[in-house]
């Protein structure tokens, strides 16, 4: 509406249907936020590669025990089967190749047994049951050639009595078997579980190297 007041033009404003619109508010923070993309999944929760794994210790696969450590020597000694009655003992120790080379072995093993100290237990060592028993067929077997392959193992056969025959003399034991494969190799040991309970009687027959049963 237009009039005039005193000579002046005055501009005044009409409210009704052609009233212009008021105008439109600006985009705040969270406007197209329905447009946005979602943002990508952590890798850690889809699996994607580049997701986090546990890892492994050193020397173990998939976490489990670390591997048995393969002596110098490339064998290893583990107790094997035992028997014992009436004060007569016999019992096996197996040698197994735990390297990468095949290994000879012909004839007897050299054994000296250890106490808990390690020091050594005076023994006659002795090839064969003689003067312990009348006949144990481990022990008393001839000696022959045997060929470990990797993996493979041969045994060896010890017999002995527990027996107190003189009771000024202490009973021995040994914990400790102390063993050259064969001439010139170096020494294996083996920690017992079960002593090698001699008594008094000074004497361990051992049998030659044989083939372990695969």
């Amino acid at each position: 509406m237009v009039g005039v007041v005193g000579g002046a033009v005055v501009l005044g404003v009409v409210t009704g249907c052609d009233a212009p619109p008021p105008p439109r508010p600006a985009p705040g923070p969270g406007a197209g936020a329905s447009k946005a993309s979602k943002a990508p999944p952590r890798p850690e929760a889809s699996g994607a590669p580049g997701a986090s794994k546990p890892v492994a210790p050193p020397g173990s696969a998939a976490g489990g025990p670390a591997p048995e450590t393969c002596p110098e020597g490339g064998v290893q000694l583990r107790e094997g089967f035992g028997d014992a009655a009436m004060g007569l003992r016999v019992a096996d120790i197996e040698l197994v190749n735990c390297g990468t080379q095949p290994y000879v072995l012909d004839g007897y093993p050299e054994v000296r047994l250890l106490d808990k100290q390690r020091v050594p237990v005076e023994v006659a060592v002795v090839h064969g049951s003689d003067g312990i028993t009348t006949s144990v067929p481990s022990v008393d077997g001839s000696p022959q050639r045997v060929e470990l392959q990797p993996g493979q193992a041969a045994t060896v056969a010890l017999v002995w009595r527990n027996l107190v025959n003189d009771s000024t003399v202490p009973a021995a034991e040994g914990w400790v078997l102390d063993v050259r494969p064969r001439p010139g190799a170096p020494r294996v040991g083996l920690e017992l579980t079960h002593s090698v309970d001699l008594g008094n009687t000074g004497k361990l027959g051992i049998g030659p190297w044989t083939a372990a049963a695969r």
